[in-house]
């Protein structure tokens, strides 16, 4: 394993970033180019704690001889959100200088492009060129993993259509509880990086085989032990070798967990602000207008509580861990079925 540092410079005098990135070198120049990164949010530590442990077992696997391909590691990708506290909280989701959220905005352009990437970086922002770096880096590879967490959830995936059925293998190396299936059409790391796959020929292309560009959810923000992250590392080694990225024999069962469009995910939102009595967990599966949760709007009031439903049935994948909300808050996600009724932009979470 060698290691070496991009150093980013700061948007103020004096202050500049260092990135750490790891390298495995390997044996076989055909095997898939593999980029893995951890805790783009930069409060989002469950990704960091699995690449410890990854890293250790692909050391193992080096020294044994079995490493075919070439990987990039980035154990923390975001030096710039971790140093923003705000009165002693880590804010590490969104650019307190921009506003801008640290997972949107790179930049959508064919692969061939690439190396404009690096173009005049110097008259860019500190975070545009950390965004423009790391995406330069995975353009260089097949395999792209980017791991995230949710607030409290399920293990899950966001994947590409383009990428699907065939990355199930990731699905069932990692026991997912469930994949989430996206149109690629955002401007989030994973999905600028098979944004760049698709227009690499004037004509889009639908299905990418041999490619896979990611967003892993591990569970939720609190999940960070070390038999867990020994677990997830170890799933994404087999995930790795049965891809030809490590000479070493693997063998997934199928996966059969719920693969669903973003259209099937109902949304929970709380309709007025109060306090959270949530009634189901992550994990279950609920019917059509099973009570999710009670909100107290009104404490002490006769009438000073909603209940809150299920629009449809389906399994809950995420819970927010907030227990005093504003109104329309994202309270719950459920995978369902058949398409939400809710109105919002086609192929998203958004309204």
């Amino acid at each position: 394993m060698n290691t070496s540092e991009i150093i980013i410079a700061g948007d103020t005098t004096g202050i500049e970033w260092r990135l750490p990135v790891l390298h495995f070198n390997g044996s076989d120049p055909k095997a898939p180019k593999v980029y893995i990164q951890a805790a783009l949010h930069a409060n989002e530590l469950p990704g960091t704690a699995l690449v410890h442990f990854l890293c250790e077992r692909l050391r193992q696997s080096e020294n044994a001889g079995q490493i075919k391909s070439d990987f990039i590691v980035v154990p923390h990708a975001n030096p710039i959100g971790a140093a923003q506290s705000h009165f002693g909280e880590l804010q590490g989701r969104f650019d307190l200088g921009s506003r801008t959220n640290f997972n949107r905005e790179f930049p959508l352009i064919s692969v061939k492009d690439r190396d404009g990437l690096l173009e005049d970086l110097e008259r860019r922002s500190a975070v545009e060129k950390l965004k423009r770096q790391l995406l330069h880096m995975a353009l260089g590879c097949d395999l792209v993993i980017d791991l995230h967490c949710d607030d409290e959830s399920l293990q899950y995936a966001y994947i590409d259509d383009a990428f699907w059925p065939e990355a199930a293998d990731l699905a069932s190396a990692m026991e997912m509880e469930a994949v989430l299936l996206s149109d690629g059409e955002s401007s989030a790391f994973e999905e600028a990086v098979g944004f760049a796959w698709k227009y690499e020929i004037l004509e889009k292309q639908s299905r990418l085989p041999g490619k896979l560009s990611v967003t892993v959810e591990l569970r939720g923000r609190r999940d960070v032990y070390p038999e867990m992250a020994k677990k997830d590392a170890e799933g994404l080694w087999k995930f790795l070798a049965s891809r030809g990225a490590i000479d070493a024999p693997v063998s997934l069962p199928a996966f059969d967990g719920p693969a669903v469009p973003l259209d099937n995910i109902e949304v929970v939102r709380a309709p007025e602000a109060g306090t959270v009595l949530f009634q189901r967990n992550i994990g279950e599966w609920v019917g059509e207008g099973d009570v999710l949760a009670t909100l107290i709007t009104r404490p002490g009031m006769a009438d000073g509580s909603i209940e809150i439903c299920a629009p449809q049935a389906g399994l809950i994948v995420t819970r927010s861990s907030e227990r005093l909300v504003r109104r329309r808050a994202d309270l719950m996600k459920i995978a369902c079925k058949t398409a939400s009724k809710a109105t919002r932009k086609p192929g998203t979470l958004e309204d």
